[in-house]
């Protein structure tokens, strides 16, 4: 089959990388434009232009396709169909209406649940027992066209975004393929507004921790946030990055000798318990990362491990230095 492929990050890449090893032709792979990336802000290509190039295939990033050159250049493809995978640009009506068999997205949910452009955090948060992989016709409006097939994938207890999306990725490609596969029995389903959410984008605002919600939901969220925007909270003002939790079956011997605020934490007292855990934040210069330690010290071991006690006493914490991977 003759495909346009238009995506941009690892997701897209992977079913790009797919329904080119299934023998497709892929006429034409759109992209965004390469961005600044890195401590040194170079411009970096998407994952999907590198996949592409690695494949020889031809490769455009217009800034926008509501331009009559963008849409002529789509126009001479002649494709039999356009496949979108998290490409990050609007697709106006007439794209849309170019291929002949219009333009089918990879969406990372089980549709009408989570629509919009962050299901995969939005589906951990909310403590979801599973999610997975919709491919969808796409129409005007945002991820609500019929669904052509659904691909259920559990939530694990541990899962966190970074993990969730790889096994997504993988399920969305086996997905797209299937379903170009049996292109003459699909049977399009309506989706259930009345059964729609919303998966709003993600700020890092969203990720400050609020230490008055119960431990599953703050362990949720940490979870939810790994590894961008990154699950944050203050202490003593100064951000505290958390990389990893999850809810203890045993509480604390003793309370902090410290109450929390909604934002945050201020010092506790030598020999104060909080759940077991790391954590990190930035050193005043900016550069060597430094380490809460029990006896409320902070004092520079990169990547040491701390014992703390917090606010819910069945919450272990877990934390790596600031801009650690």
């Amino acid at each position: 089959m003759r495909i346009i492929f238009a995506g941009t990050p690892p997701f897209a890449a992977a079913a790009l990388n797919a329904l080119a090893d299934a023998g497709h032709d892929i006429a034409l792979v759109l992209t965004q434009p390469d961005r600044p990336a890195g401590r040194g802000m170079k411009l970096t290509p998407s994952a999907v232009k590198q996949a592409a190039l690695a494949r020889g295939l031809p490769v455009s990033q217009p800034v926008s396709l509501k331009s009559p050159e963008a849409q002529a250049e789509l126009r001479a493809v002649a494709a039999d169909v356009m496949v979108v995978a998290a490409y990050g640009l609007i697709l106006p009506q007439a794209v849309l209406d170019l291929p002949r068999l219009g333009c089918l997205n990879i969406h990372a949910s089980l549709l009408p649940r989570w629509r919009g452009a962050a299901p995969i955090q939005r589906a951990i948060l909310a403590g979801d027992a599973e999610t997975g992989i919709t491919i969808m016709q796409m129409d005007a409006g945002l991820d609500t066209g019929a669904m052509l097939s659904k691909t259920v994938v559990p939530i694990r207890d541990d899962d966190t975004a970074a993990s969730l999306h790889d096994v997504l990725a993988a399920a969305g490609a086996s997905a797209i393929v299937a379903a170009l596969a049996h292109d003459a029995t699909r049977v399009p389903v309506a989706q259930d507004d009345a059964q729609a959410t919303y998966a709003a984008k993600l700020s890092k605002d969203d990720a400050l921790l609020d230490w008055h919600q119960p431990a599953d939901v703050l362990a949720r969220a940490v979870r939810a946030y790994h590894p961008a925007p990154g699950a944050w909270t203050l202490l003593d003002g100064a951000p505290l990055k958390v990389w990893a939790a999850r809810p203890s079956r045993t509480p604390a011997s003793r309370a902090p000798s410290c109450a929390p605020t909604r934002r945050g934490w201020s010092s506790p007292v030598a020999g104060a318990r909080w759940p077991c855990g790391r954590f990190s934040r930035q050193a005043a210069n900016g550069c060597a990362p430094t380490h809460f330690s029990p006896a409320g010290r902070w004092h520079r071991v990169p990547g040491s491990v701390i014992e703390t006690r917090l606010a819910d006493p069945h919450l272990m914490l877990v934390g790596v230095p600031v801009g650690a991977s």
